[in-house]
């Protein structure tokens, strides 16, 4: 893609690492700017250096705690990173807080760390509609690591699975009813289970129902079981089953169960343990490249959609034989799928054009 003389100039200070300028690259593509493909373009060779980990979970579990103990670690450890913090947008003003920033106030100010906070603009699945892309920049900046921060989701909000290596599901004791809450997707996108707040009351128990509904889920219960009548199955304990399972370096991963008092410090380093062993046997198992190729292969079709979207309800000759077709959709006389049929034949030459 040709490339225009002001993208070019933002590319050469991007190069040069300046933070104003990975700034304003981020703004392009967040707000979808003039050359913001360009610009995605020129870095998408880059990208598949850093390790995206993904940070989700109910709302007041914690999760701008945990990040802020995750930079913090893997700052001592002299890596860079990268944090996305999505915020949700009222849906009466059409504003967002964007108060990660502060909530991270220990680690804003690190020149090794770059936070953007994002704001939903109504967008489902607890990230921005553009989150992708934004690590996509700080990925191609050379950001060790980026940590992608959710929104607090409840059962469906689950995007955050399709955009991250490693996916780290935050709980709280007071969450509610807990298995609940499990029985939902958050059960199945999760490489870790983080028990936050975990000195508070309830925290072990809460941990031994993950542990249990893994362990009946991943069907370690009757693994090693004889199918045999009179078989002793009190020592089945499918909770104990799936923390071993956990522990262990199998061919199989087994989501672990860490508490953690992130106010605290206390169990972050369990966690980016957690985190390294998982992205390790991604590597292994070759489940990285598949993840990453279908993460490929789904931008691919994002940008067919809003292409074919932005090419139909942008022209006013499509608009116009719409409306006119009204009466007869009214009448009954002719159908939605008619007219859909009807009017992608008439206007399909507006997806075959060479610009949006």
């Amino acid at each position: 893609m040709a490339m225009t003389e002001s993208i070019r100039r933002l590319m050469a200070d991007f190069d040069a690492r300046r933070p104003a300028a990975l700034a304003r690259a981020v703004s392009i593509v967040e707000n979808h700017r003039r050359g913001f493909d360009e610009l995605l373009a020129a870095l998408h060779p880059r990208l598949g250096r850093a390790r995206r980990v993904g940070l989700t979970g109910p709302p007041g579990a914690g999760k701008s705690t945990l990040s802020t103990g995750l930079v913090a670690a893997y700052r001592a450890a002299n890596l860079t990173v990268g944090v996305v913090a999505v915020d949700p947008t009222s849906p009466f003003t059409g504003g967002a807080l964007l108060g990660d920033r502060i909530r991270m106030e220990s680690v804003a100010l690190d020149p090794g760390v770059f936070i953007r906070s994002m704001a939903t603009r109504g967008s489902l699945g607890g990230l921005a509609a553009t989150t992708r892309e934004v690590a996509d920049v700080l990925d191609g900046f050379g950001f060790d690591r980026i940590l992608i921060e959710t929104v607090g989701v409840g059962q469906s909000e689950l995007d955050i699975a399709r955009m991250a290596d490693t996916s780290v599901v935050a709980l709280v004791p007071e969450s509610g009813d807990s298995i609940q809450t499990l029985k939902a997707g958050l059960m199945e996108i999760a490489d870790v289970f983080v028990i936050n707040k975990a000195d508070r009351p309830g925290a072990d128990r809460l941990k031994h129902e993950v542990e249990l509904m893994l362990g009946l889920r991943m069907g370690h219960t009757f693994r090693d079981i004889p199918a045999h009548h009179g078989v002793e199955l009190r020592s089945a304990n499918p909770a104990r089953m799936a923390r071993a399972a956990a522990a262990s370096e199998g061919e199989r991963w087994t989501p672990p169960v860490l508490p953690t008092v992130a106010v605290k410090g206390k169990g972050i380093d369990d966690l980016i343990g957690a985190i390294d062993r998982h992205f390790a046997y991604l590597e292994r198992s070759g489940e990285l490249r598949a993840r990453r190729r279908q993460r490929l292969r789904e931008r691919v079709v994002e940008v067919v959609e809003d292409r074919v979207r932005a090419r139909l309800w942008r022209d006013d000759a499509t608009n116009a034989w719409i409306d006119e077709k009204l009466a007869e959709l009214e009448s009954g006389t002719l159908t939605p799928f008619a007219a859909a049929d009807a009017l992608l034949e008439r206007s399909g030459h507006l997806l075959t054009r060479g610009t949006t």
